[in-house]
C-alpha cells in the first residue's frame, strides 16, 4: 500500500514525496560525484605516477642501448687508432694498407659504413662509404663524409680523451660516429691524425636493439616527447649529438597498460559506491514512505474528507502515536474542535454583520453621489443675483414716465437688457447644474434599488458603454469640490461586458479619490486622464491623475478593509468596495504610483463585449 501511494505521488511534481524524492536524488548525485572525485583523487595520481615511471623506464633503456651502440662503434675506432699500421699508414700511406684495412670485408665485419684517416691539420687522407646491403660504393654519400668531416672540431670533440663517439647527421641518415687518434699500439709517439668511423642507424636496427617496434623520427627535440592516446602511449626519445642537442629521435608506441587498469579499477570502484549509495536511498525512501509519507497522506485525506462535507469531525488512528506524527494529529483535532467552536460564533454574527457591512457600502457610495448635489446646492445659495433688483425697478421706473430725455431713455433701456440677459443666463447656468444633481440623484437611488438584489449574487452583467459611464461620472465630478479639474478622456465608445450600476459607481469612486487627491496637493487644479485599450479581447481603462499620490510601500495597503490615506476620514470602504466590485464582474482593479507628489494610475480590467452584441446595440 506505501509502495503503491508512494508511485502515485511522485506523478505529481508539487508532492511532498516528490520532493523529497528529488532531495534523495540530489543527495545522490552529490554523493556519487564526491566519492567519484575523492576517488578519483586518490587513485588516478598513484597510477599516473607509475605510467611515468614506465615512461621514464623505456627512455632509461633507449638511452642506454643508444649509448651502448656508440660505445662498440667508440672501441672499434680505438682499435684502428692505436695500432701500429695505422701509425705507419699515416706517416707514409701505401696502397697495400688500403686495400687491407679498408676493403669490403673488413668494413663488412666492423659494420660500419664509412672510414677515413684525417690528418691533424684536416686533410682528408682516405675516406669511403660503403652500402652493407649491397657490398657497393656509394660516392654521393662518401662527398657527404667528407663534409661533414670538414665540420668536425676534431680537438673540441676528443678534449683530453683519445677516443670518442658521438651521433651525428651525414646528409639525410643519422649515424653514429667514431673518432680516434691515430697512435702507436702502446699509446706512444705523437698522434699522426685521426680514424673515424661511422654506422648508419635504421628503423630496423633500432627495432632489434630495442627490442621493440621503433622507428627513427627525423624530429629535433631535446626532450623526450609524449603523446597518449586512449590505450598506448607513443614515446620519443632524443638522439643527441655532440652539442648536446637533439639530432634525430626515436620513437616507438607502448600500451598503457598501467593506466588502462587505473581506470578500470576507477570505474569498479565508482560503480559499486553508486550502486551501494542507491540501495542506500531505496531503502531511505522506502522508509520515509512508511513511517512519515503514509501518514501524511492519511491526515490530508481526511482534511479533504472534512472540506467536501463540512463537518468537522476528528481525526482517528494518529493521536495514540508518541512522534511528531502523533503530535501533529493531536494538535490537527485540537484545531477541529476549535473551528467548530468558532463556527457556531460566526454564524451567530455573520447575519448582523453582513447587515452592518452593506449598510456601510451603501452609505459610503450613495455619499460619494450626493456631493455634487450638496455642492451645486451650496453654489446656488452663494450666488448672488446678477443684477440689482432695486436698480432695475428704477430704471423700469424712469422709463415709465414720458418726460425723459432720448439719450437717459437709451441708456436705460440698454441697462434693463443687459440685466435681463444676465437672468436669463444665470437661469440657464441654475439649470444645467440642477440637471446635473438630478443625474446625481438618479444616480443615488439605483444604488439604492439594486443594493439588496446585488448583496448575495454575482452582479449580471451586460454591454455597457464605458465611455458614456465616464463622461457622466466626469460631470458630476466637477462639482464634488472648489478644485478646478480638467477631463481627458475618449470620445469613441468602448463596450465592455459589467453592470453598468456598480460599474458607474466604481468610475464615480476612483474620481472622487482622484479629486480629493488633486486637492491635496494643494495647487487649485489639476487634471484627470483617461485612456482606453482592447489587446485579446479585454479592455484596460487606466486613469490618471496629478494629484498628491502615495508612496510605493503603501500600495498594497490600500485595498484594505477600513484603510485610509486622508488621516480626516474614517473607513475607506471605497478602495475595498471597488476591488471587490471589479473581482464580482470577472474584472480587476491596481492602483499605482511612483511617489509622494507624482500622481497616482488606476487601471481597470474588464472583458470586452462580444461583436454580435455590440453591433446590435449600435
Amino acid at each position: 500500500m506505501a509502495r503503491a501511494w508512494l508511485d502515485a505521488r511522485l506523478r505529481r511534481p508539487g508532492s511532498l514525496g516528490a520532493k523529497l524524492l528529488f532531495i534523495l536524488t540530489g543527495v545522490g548525485l552529490l554523493g556519487s560525484i564526491a566519492i567519484t572525485l575523492l576517488l578519483a583523487a586518490v587513485i588516478t595520481p598513484s597510477f599516473n605516477q607509475l605510467e611515468a615511471a614506465s615512461v621514464d623506464a623505456h627512455v632509461g633503456r633507449t638511452r642506454a642501448a643508444l649509448n651502448e651502440n656508440i660505445a662498440k662503434v667508440e672501441t672499434a675506432v680505438r682499435d684502428y687508432g692505436d695500432w701500429n699500421s695505422s701509425y705507419d699508414y699515416m706517416g707514409h700511406p701505401t696502397r697495400a694498407f688500403e686495400l687491407e684495412s679498408f676493403s669490403t670485408l673488413a668494413m663488412a665485419n666492423l659494420n660500419v659504413n664509412g672510414m677515413a684517416y684525417v690528418g691533424n691539420d684536416g686533410r682528408i687522407v682516405i675516406a669511403r662509404w660503403l652500402d652493407l646491403a649491397r657490398q657497393t660504393d656509394r660516392p654521393a654519400m662518401r662527398a657527404q663524409l667528407i663534409d661533414r668531416i670538414r665540420q668536425i672540431d676534431f680537438k673540441r670533440a676528443l678534449g683530453t680523451g683519445n677516443s670518442t663517439a658521438f651521433y651525428a647527421r651525414v646528409g639525410d641518415i643519422v649515424a653514429a660516429v667514431g673518432v680516434a687518434q691515430v697512435r702507436r699500439s702502446d699509446g706512444s709517439g705523437a698522434p699522426r691524425g685521426y680514424v673515424l668511423m661511422v654506422r648508419q642507424i635504421t628503423s630496423q636496427q633500432l627495432s632489434k636493439l630495442l627490442q621493440i617496434g621503433a622507428r627513427l623520427d627525423p624530429a629535433q627535440a631535446d626532450r623526450p616527447a609524449l603523446k597518449p592516446s586512449r590505450s598506448t602511449m607513443t614515446i620519443g626519445v632524443p638522439i643527441l649529438g655532440p652539442d648536446g642537442h637533439a639530432v634525430a629521435s626515436v620513437s616507438f608506441t607502448v600500451p598503457r597498460d598501467v593506466s588502462t587498469l587505473g581506470t578500470r579499477m576507477l570505474v569498479l570502484a565508482i560503480v559499486g559506491s553508486t550502486v551501494l549509495l542507491m540501495v542506500l536511498l531505496i531503502v531511505l525512501s522506502r522508509t520515509i514512505a512508511r513511517l512519515v509519507l503514509a501518514p501524511l497522506n492519511r491526515v490530508e485525506r481526511h482534511m479533504q474528507i472534512v472540506t467536501a462535507s463540512g463537518s468537522l469531525s476528528l481525526l482517528q488512528g494518529e493521536e495514540n502515536r508518541r512522534d511528531e506524527i502523533g503530535s501533529l494529529g493531536r494538535s490537527f483535532n485540537k484545531m477541529l474542535r476549535q473551528l467548530k467552536d468558532l463556527r457556531e460564533q460566526l454564524e451567530v454574527q455573520s447575519f448582523a454583520l453582513g447587515k452592518t457591512e452593506s449598510a456601510v457600502a451603501v452609505m459610503h457610495n450613495v455619499r460619494n453621489a450626493l456631493n455634487p448635489i450638496s455642492t451645486i446646492l451650496s453654489r446656488g445659495l452663494a450666488d448672488a443675483p446678477p443684477a440689482d433688483k432695486a436698480m432695475i425697478d428704477r430704471a423700469l421706473g424712469e422709463l415709465a414716465r414720458d418726460d425723459i430725455p432720448p439719450a437717459r431713455r437709451q441708456k436705460l433701456a440698454a441697462f434693463v437688457a443687459a440685466a435681463i440677459q444676465a437672468e436669463d443666463a444665470a437661469r440657464d447656468d441654475r439649470a444645467r447644474q440642477l440637471k446635473t444633481g438630478r443625474e446625481a440623484m438618479q444616480h443615488v437611488l439605483e444604488i439604492i434599488g439594486t443594493q439588496q438584489a446585488q448583496a448575495h449574487e454575482r452582479p449580471p452583467l451586460d454591454t455597457c458603454d464605458v465611455t458614456d459611464l465616464i463622461a457622466q461620472n466626469a460631470t458630476i465630478a466637477r462639482y464634488s469640490g472648489e478644485t478646478t479639474i480638467a477631463f481627458d478622456f475618449p470620445a469613441r465608445p468602448w463596450p465592455v461586458m459589467a453592470n453598468r450600476i456598480i460599474l458607474s459607481q466604481v468610475i464615480g469612486n476612483l474620481f472622487g479619490n482622484a479629486a480629493e487627491a488633486i486637492a491635496a496637493k494643494g495647487t487649485g487644479s489639476g487634471s484627470i486622464r483617461v485612456v482606453v485599450s482592447e489587446d485579446a479581447g479585454v479592455v484596460k481603462i487606466v486613469i490618471r491623475d496629478d494629484g498628491e499620490g502615495f508612496s510605493p510601500e503603501v500600495g498594497a495597503t490600500l485595498f484594505q478593509r477600513g484603510y485610509s490615506t486622508r488621516q480626516h476620514k474614517s473607513g475607506g470602504l471605497g478602495l475595498h468596495w471597488c476591488a471587490n466590485s471589479m473581482n464580482a464582474m470577472e474584472g480587476a482593479l491596481r492602483l499605482d504610483s511612483d511617489g509622494k507628489g507624482h500622481g497616482a494610475t488606476a487601471t481597470l480590467t474588464l472583458k470586452a463585449a462580444p461583436a454580435q452584441t455590440t453591433r446590435a446595440a449600435a
